[in-house]
Formats: structure tokens, sequence, C-alpha cells
């Protein structure tokens, strides 16, 4: 029998959606500690899957992933959390199953498969490599897109088939405190995330420009110094420039004002995550009040919602 507890990430931008360098994408993004999967699988002669606690959603898309690949188990799913919410579900789920599948069936060539091997395997990656990185080793992840000749559109990772991209760097992220916080709101997925890229791509160079600066010198200089203050100062930018100008432009306006929320509460910056509806604020001993403001504001909007307290995750996968 093979346990797997994956992780979750939080992707605060692409890089690159204008192309004329010849690359697209890039991307970069945060491993999370909660939530996760936590799945236990072993060899069946017929797929199944066990809820044990869990959304219908994730035991379907773990028995869709498990016929894809060929692998027949039985699984047991103990944990997952919200599809299409800004997390990386689909991916976590997805890199769950393979690898408990590669566990327990082996490698045909009898080579260890790569995390980016799994991705391809199983259709994930297309777009951000920040999901694919996270399963492999967690950290503060940059990736470095696709060449646009071979990936040859604007599309997202569900539209996309390319392999995971090249991780250009990663470091351990800071034991800093991270308020998450996930409005019952449905962030763009399917379809509605394909017409998002066609519409609004290619993003100005210019704009392609202050992405790729505020990564460079302020977010990567700020986790090797440990500054936090520097940290949500670029997390805060990024919010204004770029693809994620657009997406969070295409938000219910409760999601900017959770962001403003955590601001004045204390957070040193706050930023959405993907297509969202998740967002994150970044602080250093605050995080209960800004917590708490949070879930009042919530309340006073009689809008659902999860709010917890996380740290980055500075391992992978753990399978057992």
């Amino acid at each position: 029998m093979i346990r797997i507890r994956s992780c979750s990430r939080v992707h605060l931008s692409l890089i690159d959606l204008n192309g004329s360098l010849g690359r697209v994408d890039g991307g970069v993004g945060i491993t999370l500690n909660e939530p996760y999967i936590k799945l236990s699988a072993e060899r069946s002669d017929e797929g199944h899957v066990i809820n044990k606690g869990v959304s219908e959603k994730t035991c379907e898309r773990i028995l869709s992933t498990m016929e894809k690949i060929g692998k027949p188990m039985r699984v047991e799913v103990y944990a997952d959390f919200s599809p299409h919410a800004g997390l990386g579900w689909g991916t976590q789920c997805d890199l769950s199953v393979a690898r408990a599948a590669l566990e327990l069936y082996g490698d045909e060539d009898g080579e260890r498969l790569t995390s980016n091997q799994l991705g391809e395997l199983v259709g994930r990656g297309g777009t951000s490599g920040i999901g694919v990185a996270a399963f492999e080793r967690g950290g503060f992840i940059v990736d470095g897109g696709h060449s646009f000749s071979e990936k040859k559109s604007f599309a997202p990772s569900s539209a996309s088939h390319v392999p995971p991209p090249p991780v250009l760097t990663r470091y351990d992220f800071p034991d800093w405190e991270l308020v998450m916080a996930t409005p019952s709101l449905s962030g763009a997925h399917s379809k509605g995330e394909v017409d998002v890229f066609s519409t609004y791509c290619p993003i100005p160079e210019e704009e392609v420009g202050m992405v790729a600066r505020i990564i460079l010198m302020v977010l990567m200089p700020a986790i090797i110094e440990r500054d936090i203050v520097a940290f949500g100062d670029g997390l805060n930018r990024l919010q204004e420039v770029g693809f994620k100008r657009i997406e969070n432009s295409l938000q219910q306006p409760v999601v900017k004002e959770v962001m403003d929320v955590m601001r004045e509460g204390g957070a040193y910056g706050a930023g959405m995550s993907s297509f969202g509806p998740t967002v994150l604020g970044v602080c250093d001993g605050e995080g209960g009040q800004v917590q708490k403001d949070v879930e009042h504001f919530l309340r006073e909007q009689e809008i659902a919602g999860d709010v917890w307290i996380t740290k980055g995750r500075n391992k992978g996968a753990e399978v057992v």
C-alpha cells in the first residue's frame, strides 16, 4: 500500500503573455503546507475510489485520472480541498494518482520518473509549472515558461499540450504566516479560462517587463534576505500589472475587498492566487488578527468561505 500526502500552492503571477522574445508563460508561486490531498492506494484488478469524507468532485477526478493512465488501483481519499479556487487542486489530484501508480506498478523502462515527467503523463504544467514543482520540491518557485514555437498559442494548462516548463530557481520560503481566504465563489476554469487568455493576450511588452522586474528585483531578493516588508510590497505591486491585473479585474468586488481588509489589518502584502477566488496575506505575528478581520468582513457581506493560517512548505509531497 502507498500513502501520499500532497500540498497546495498559490500562483502569484504569470510572467510573459506577450511572447515577442520567443517564450510565453513563466510563473512564480509558493508551496503551501495546507490544504492538501491525502490518499492511500493499492493495486487492484479494477479501479475504484473510496470516499473517506471528501468531495465527490475529488473522487471523480481521481478515478478519471486513474483510467487515463491505465493503472487500476483501489484508492481511499482522506483529505482534499476546493477545486477551481486557485490552489492547484487538479494538479495535486493528478500527480498524487500518477505517483501512487508509479510506486505500485513501477516504471516500464526501469528508470525513475520525475514529477515533470509525471506532469506530462497526466497533462499538467502546460502553462504554469508551479504546481508540478511544488509537488516535487516545495518552496518558492520561479519557472521559465515555454517556447512559443512549441506551444503556439496563449492558453491555460487545461488547454495546453506541452510538457511542464523548466524551474529557473527555487528557494526555501521564510517562516512567515500566510493568511488564506477562499470566498465561496468560483474562479475561472475550463472554457471560461480559455476565453480569458484568447480575449486579453498578448499583454503589452512594457507590462510584462514590469512583472519580470518585480519578480527579479523585489520578490526574489526579499526571499533570500528574509525581508517581509519588501516581499509584501512586491506582492501588492504584482496585483496592478500584467496578466494578474486582468485576472483581478474579472473578479467580484469582494475578492479585492478581502485583500484590502488583509492589508488594513496588518498584512505586509496581499494578492490573489491564479484566477482566484483564493487570496493570501503575508504576515509576521499578526496573522490571527488578520484572520479574524477577514472572517468578520465575510460575515458582514453574508458570503460564506474558508479562512485559515498556514505557512510555506519547503518540501514536496510525502510518499510512504
